[in-house]
């Protein structure tokens, strides 16, 4: 009899046919990601479980599913899985790290260019049909990235990819991270600082860490007042790394000049969050890897982890070795 695997969301083909082929497998259809009812439902009976961020998979979802084995998690992070009772369960959790790196570089650039030169703003202007003058000295004055100050908050896998970037801009390059990387300032000759000197002298603020006791809220209030008045917030971490009420407050009372966003601390942002009342921000619905050769990877990666875990082998991207 063939092992069980619910999968909650449809993932890319290139994974999902490799697990539909050796698996009895349900997978969710819907784009709307099921509830933790429907999620123990549907996965009751099953080995594996292939999960996304946005699947809260704790007690409620661990202590239901006794045949469980592994929590395929097809992203990077994994805080929203309890670990440590998987881990008591002797249930495997597995990710898929490294391959999004330069991608979510490369949309952390997208950001921080749109929010400097401010183009989301010159689009809705155009499309608001109100560009009646052919060029104002004035029109839509952004900020320059060549020769800025770039402050990078977690200086892991994406903050370097985000760093020699910012090489070829000629930026002036600091870093707060709880260990210093000094490979990465023999390279780029980066310069390693703490948190609040980082936000006083930056123009850039970049945010790369993970989400745990210690970073949640780790910008607020108190950080805002730190930066630059026109200094711009980039956050392709985790939303909640950042209180998005100190940072509405900061954007509409001009503690910083502006942001750009690709993560929220609810997803997806609600309908009412004041944010989307601002002019000087820039967001996306979390789409750091979102290009069609990462996802698919991703999904590769994703289907190896699952079959080798309920292989009995050891995954290539296990978060809990330890229960093997």
């Amino acid at each position: 009899m063939k092992q069980r695997v619910f999968v909650t969301r449809k993932i890319p083909d290139e994974g999902l046919r490799r697990i539909t082929e050796k698996f009895d497998t349900t997978v969710w259809d819907s784009e709307e990601p099921p509830s933790i009812q429907e999620i123990v439902q549907n996965a009751e009976d099953c080995d594996g479980l292939v999960t996304l961020l946005s699947d809260p998979i704790g007690p409620d979802v661990i202590n239901k599913l006794p045949k469980l084995r592994v929590i395929a998690q097809y992203a990077v992070g994994y805080d929203n899985i309890d670990v440590p009772l998987a881990t008591k369960r002797k249930i495997a959790v597995t990710n898929t790290p490294g391959v999004l790196t330069e991608t979510t570089a490369d949309l952390t650039w997208a950001l921080l260019m749109a929010a400097s030169r401010r183009i989301a703003e010159a689009d809705r202007y155009i499309r608001d049909k109100k560009w009646d003058v052919a060029w104002g000295p004035e029109l839509l004055l952004g900020t320059d990235i060549f020769g800025a100050t770039l402050g990078i908050v977690g200086m892991g896998r994406i903050g370097q990819s985000v760093a020699r970037r910012a090489s070829g801009f000629n930026m002036k390059i600091l870093y707060y991270s709880r260990t210093r990387n000094e490979s990465i300032e023999n390279e780029l000759d980066v310069k390693h600082v703490d948190l609040h000197t980082l936000l006083r002298e930056s123009d850039i603020v970049t945010l790369h860490i993970p989400l745990n006791s210690e970073t949640h809220h780790l910008i607020s209030k108190a950080e805002f007042e730190l930066m630059k008045e026109d200094s711009i917030l980039v956050n392709t971490s985790r939303g909640k790394v950042v209180d998005e009420r100190a940072l509405y407050n900061a954007l509409k009372e001009g503690h910083i000049g502006s942001a750009g966003l690709d993560v929220f601390q609810e997803e997806p942002i609600s309908k009412d969050s004041p944010l989307l009342d601002l002019h000087n921000i820039v967001i996306s619905p979390h789409i750091g890897s979102a290009s069609k050769n990462t996802r698919a990877i991703m999904s590769r990666m994703c289907a190896e982890n699952l079959i080798a875990a309920l292989d009995g082998n050891m995954p290539p991207n296990i978060v809990n070795p330890e229960v093997l």
